[in-house]
């Protein structure tokens, strides 16, 4: 039986490195339209965009897509949606899946799934999503985002150094047997653990790699992990970035 879950998408303006990014044009409409318009093809009971910025807001209801407007000092999307979900009623059981407002790319799919991951595990309060590591280079690539599990499937650690380190490798180039993971940027929650978590001290890990779900392991938090046979699309964080989906979303 499939996983109920709420879709939630937080979007803000404040990007430096691509100005106004949610209104990028992708095909004729707002990159936060389609963001909203793939999580509509996944088994969602509704898709919801939380925004600070009344230009969001248009956009969305030009497009029929629904939209909140939350507060407007929230230092992270989880704290957003965290409001979002108050505003929405949800109960501290039901599942939110938080999808980045500039992954206009997102596979229907991984949204289902990583739902799916966190339904059939109670013992944990958030699940995410990860694939193989295909190359020697991407493992060494701080900005590629590393996560080690157990026989389970949970997460023991997130970096952004090569983990898990193979003292004994042959050659620098070659990947172990297993190869290693690649962390990708979706998660569900659990709705109660949603609204706790901006009240939960910033971990010290979390503060040196800068990765902001070290904060639920460090406080005995369990997170479920999917991980995918397929690569999922790039996001958008740069012009470079943007010219990329739009040719992509053309091909769709």
């Amino acid at each position: 039986m499939s996983a109920a879950f709420t879709v939630l998408i937080p979007a803000r303006m404040a990007s430096t490195r691509l100005p106004n990014k949610p209104l990028a044009d992708i095909g004729g409409a707002p990159m936060i339209v389609r963001v909203a318009q793939r999580a509509q093809r996944s088994q969602a009971s509704c898709v919801v965009v939380a925004t600070d910025d009344v230009r969001v807001e248009n956009a969305c209801a030009q497009h029929q897509i629904a939209c909140l407007i939350t507060r407007a000092d929230h230092p992270s999307g989880s704290d957003r949606l965290a409001e979002a979900s108050e505003l929405l009623g949800l109960a501290s059981q039901d599942i939110v899946v938080n999808v980045q407002g500039d992954e206009p790319l997102i596979d229907p799919s991984l949204i289902d799934a990583v739902a799916q991951t966190l339904a059939e595990r109670s013992d944990c309060d958030m699940s995410s999503a990860a694939h193989a590591i295909a190359s020697a280079s991407d493992w060494a690539n701080p900005n590629v985002v590393k996560v080690v599990c157990d026989t389970q499937g949970t997460a023991l650690y997130f970096s952004r150094a090569p983990i898990p380190y193979w003292r004994d490798a042959p050659s620098p180039s070659q990947l172990p047997e297993a190869p290693p993971l690649r962390h990708v940027g979706i998660y569900a929650y659990r709705v109660g653990f949603l609204q706790r978590f901006p009240q939960l001290s910033p971990a010290p890990m979390e503060q040196l790699e800068s990765l902001e779900q070290l904060r639920a392991l460090w406080h005995g938090h369990r997170i479920a992990m999917h991980i995918s046979d397929t690569v999922p699309g790039a996001g958008v964080d740069t012009p470079e970035d943007l010219a990329r989906a739009r040719e992509a979303w053309a091909r769709l």
